[in-house]
């Protein structure tokens, strides 16, 4: 038996942050908990949301201790916050770091026994849905308005915890590209290749079936396709980018990722490395480990990114192909795949066993051994 999880209700294209206060009023909610990050308030992102619901007449109170690897006391800060406020729901406005603090926020104020955070690690026997969240994305990376996941920083321990929890999943998404036109280019590559690796992963995760195929193949198709452009800020690329990591989240959400996110999860707990531009640097190189796994996968991998003859080559070929397309569109975005002054000789042991540990990376098409992995790391130093 297959579970697929979604949210009750998304709106999609230009404008959509529209539908916001009215889904608020229809919901019979009083007061909003704004979440969302300093810099958002600084450009006046987050202003294009609050100012709707000032017309609207609805009342609210903002939140910004978000850093961009949310920690621990990120999260308690704003459950006192959330208390203190009167708000009755949270409107997540950002990246994954808003929406992931927004998660745990709201799921502990639902349930309370889980105020420490770290007891919500893995999947937390939680009884409660959380506070209704409405997730409204900055970036087309994380798909964090769509999935049942979170991702929290132990800053004292050095390590990121996956969270795992059908009660977290916002109630409604607002995926609107004109709220991620104001991202700078570097953060588009990277979200924008964290949202391919979702892709990628989920549809070679020992968990997939063929409904989840059907979101990762159109996902992987979509991205590669509008990448490059949307790190150009085009309209069309912005949009395709939006629905992109949308439909990824779809997928990976209802049945796992890959060691590539284990790996990723622990550079960015290390030498606080942005998520996306983690998952980005180590994708090829995770993929060539795990071809021998994938069957006939790289194939339609190869077809989705748009690499001609794919039916004519043989499995090498096409594998080869697969991660030869992923490169160059690293590549032509800038991500660089290299850790080369990044991680150090010193901490790849204790990284490889942290990465083995965490909660994706049973979902590995592959078996992966902590040496496997401690191997990947220095092939990219």
């Amino acid at each position: 038996m297959n579970k697929f999880m979604l949210n009750e209700t998304s709106y999609h294209g230009a404008g959509a942050i529209k539908a916001i206060p009215d889904e608020i009023k229809a919901r019979k909610l009083t007061k909003v908990f704004v979440a969302t990050d300093p810099d958002l308030i600084k450009f006046g992102v987050s202003d294009k949301v609050t100012a709707l619901l000032t017309d609207a007449g609805i009342p609210y109170s903002i939140y910004s201790d978000i850093k961009p690897n949310p920690t621990i006391e990120n999260v308690q800060n704003g459950v006192k916050a959330f208390k203190e406020s009167g708000a009755d729901c949270i409107v997540a406005i950002g990246g994954g770091s808003s929406m992931d603090t927004a998660k745990a926020i709201g799921i502990i104020i639902t349930n309370p026994e889980f105020e420490d955070v770290r007891s919500l690690e893995g999947v937390a026997p939680t009884k409660n849905p959380c506070v209704p969240i409405i997730a409204v994305p900055t970036t087309a990376g994380t798909a964090a308005e769509v999935t049942i996941n979170y991702v929290i920083t132990d800053v004292e321990k050095k390590r990121k915890f996956v969270c795992v929890d059908c009660h977290d999943i916002p109630v409604v998404a607002v995926v609107d590209p004109e709220m991620m036109a104001s991202m700078p280019k570097a953060l588009t590559a990277a979200t924008g290749m964290d949202a391919l690796t979702h892709a990628i992963e989920g549809y070679i995760t020992l968990g997939a079936w063929e409904l989840s195929d059907m979101f990762h193949l159109k996902a992987i198709e979509l991205i590669s396709r509008s990448l490059r452009d949307a790190v150009n800020n085009t309209k069309a690329g912005r949009e395709g980018m939006a629905l992109g990591q949308y439909i990824a989240g779809m997928g990976f959400s209802n049945v796992g990722l890959g060691v590539d996110h284990s790996m990723a999860h622990t550079l960015s707990a290390y030498y606080d490395m942005p998520h996306g531009k983690a998952c980005a640097t180590l994708l090829p190189a995770v993929m060539e480990y795990n071809a021998p796994a994938t069957g006939e996968k790289y194939r339609e991998i190869a077809r989705a990114m748009g690499v001609a003859g794919v039916d004519g080559m043989s499995q090498e070929e096409y594998r080869r192909a697969a991660v030869d397309a992923v490169s160059q569109l690293a590549s032509d975005v800038g991500i660089v795949t290299s850790l080369k002054g990044v991680a150090k000789e010193e901490d790849i042991p204790q990284m490889s066993i942290d990465a083995y540990n965490d909660a994706c990376r049973p979902g590995n098409p592959r078996d992966v051994s902590i040496e496997d992995i401690e191997a990947i790391y220095r092939s990219l130093m």
